[in-house]
């Protein structure tokens, strides 16, 4: 590290907003609200995402498009599904703008709100049976919403703890970020898991019900807390040169802000490429090596579900570990890493799987999980938030995310069933995997070390 280097870090320690707020008691508390608020909120978003994705494919084929044929029936309630894609970039532009300028708190209560009433909705749609082709209305209709809070929560709760943890900390807590996706992932599986050990006839007359109802009470406990939740100490900041700015125009002085949305878009781009190299690889990892395994290789579909299962308990281990190195070693270095290991790691893995043999098949996915899903992620969070200056953080950051994940993970599973159809071998997906895995390693070249940025700083970091 280069004095200069050591002098600007220095500087921006001594001079950081959530330093100071947390020297005090009552800044503490601040704190570990907003991280369980936080924690509570993305655990939510990510349960939604995974008790859908199931019901998809188990009940709403059944419940709401009765008529149709099975295969058509799977088809229109991902169609469904797609919808909550769809709407993630407009509830990523639209709160984001909010988050700007309104603050981070308005904005994590309003997709707290969204994404609980949506989901507890979903729960109590009349069946097809009951009121027609209105069921499946409601249903894209709750899952536009849902989508709308889902595309803000994520990049919002990242924010808020990435202003608020102390600086040389900030990596190990902005990794709560991906405990709570962790953490809601595992929750609906298990609550599935419980649910489907029903008779079908009660299952699909009110059985499915229960996840989507029960969701209520960690959305009811997030709102609670983030109610009674303080502004993040570098939107506070912030908010007093908002005001400066507003009195200057009040009084006839001219604002000149160059600094526009799209003023400067390296970092927009970079944000995007380093989500490409975790996003893209987390679906492949997590999903379509999952179905690979269980539909292709027909191995018991216990054994994929026991490695998601234990790779959801490891990761509350991996995130923080992730983290911690990220503040210990920098964001870039352990990002590299992680992005190196996935390109060698494609290979191998489905050389593996082949051998259809359960005690290969459940390390190897959840390695791969370790990797994409849990470990790159929790370095992400941090990375994300020190990239952009605070005009514009949450905006930039939501939309890179979104943008990213468009351009990766949402298509992945389908492309790489696309490319094992056309070729009948794995060794496409292995490649697609790798180059998915090498952009984001490759980015890592062009993107700066952040570790200790003062997020008060209205630049982006590049």
């Amino acid at each position: 590290m280069t004095l200069q280097h050591s002098t600007e870090r220095a500087s921006s320690l001594s001079h950081s907003a959530a330093d100071e707020r947390f020297a005090t008691s009552s800044g503490r508390r601040d704190f570990w609200r907003a991280t369980l608020s936080c924690w509570l909120g993305t655990a939510m978003e990510y349960a939604d995402f995974a008790l859908y994705g199931l019901a998809a494919g188990i009940i709403f084929g059944d419940v709401f498009f009765p008529q149709a044929t099975p295969a058509m029936a799977l088809l229109s309630s991902f169609a469904t599904w797609s919808v909550g894609f769809i709407a993630r970039p407009i509830g990523a532009v639209l709160f984001g703008w909010i988050g700007d300028r309104k603050g981070r708190k308005v904005v994590m209560v309003i997709t707290i709100i969204l994404m609980g009433a949506s989901t507890t909705l979903i729960g109590l749609i009349p069946s097809y049976a009951t009121i027609g082709v209105w069921a499946p209305a409601c249903l894209v209709l709750l899952r536009f919403t849902q989508g709308l809070g889902a595309g803000a929560e994520l990049s919002g709760g990242t924010v808020m703890l990435g202003e608020y943890a102390p600086v040389e900390r900030r990596g190990l807590v902005s990794s709560v970020i991906a405990l709570g996706s962790n953490s809601g992932t595992l929750l609906a599986a298990l609550v599935w898991l419980a649910v489907v050990q029903m008779d079908q006839e009660s299952l699909l007359a009110w059985g499915w019900r229960i996840p989507f109802l029960s969701s209520v009470l960690i959305a009811l406990a997030a709102l609670w807390i983030r109610r009674h939740l303080r502004e993040t100490p570098v939107f506070e900041r912030r908010k007093q040169e908002l005001e400066a700015e507003r009195a200057l125009a009040a009084g006839g002085q001219p604002v000149v802000d160059d600094r526009g949305f799209w003023s400067r878009t390296r970092a927009f781009w970079t944000m995007v490429g380093l989500r490409i190299g975790e996003n893209g690889p987390s679906y492949l990892a997590q999903g379509f090596m999952v179905g690979y395994v269980a539909k292709v290789l027909m191995v018991d579909k216990s054994v994929p579900t026991t490695a998601v299962f234990i790779a959801s308990v490891l990761g509350f281990a991996v995130i923080p570990l992730a983290g911690w190195l990220s503040d210990r070693f920098g964001r870039r270095i352990t990002y590299r890493g992680f992005c190196l290991l996935l390109m060698f790691y494609a290979w191998p893995a489905f050389s593996l799987l082949d051998s259809r043999e359960p005690m290969i098949v459940i390390p190897v996915i959840i390695v791969g999980m370790a990797l994409a899903s849990l470990g790159i992620y929790g370095v992400q969070a941090a990375w994300g938030v020190e990239m952009f200056g605070v005009r514009h953080r949450y905006t930039k950051m939501a939309v890179a995310k979104e943008f990213g994940s468009i351009l990766s993970g949402g298509t992945a599973p389908l492309l790489a069933a696309a490319m094992l159809s056309w070729s009948g071998h794995w060794w496409p997906v292995a490649v697609y995997f790798t180059v998915m895995a090498a952009i984001g390693f490759f980015t890592t070249f062009v993107a700066p070390e952040t570790r200790g940025r003062d997020l008060n700083l209205p630049e982006d970091a590049i």
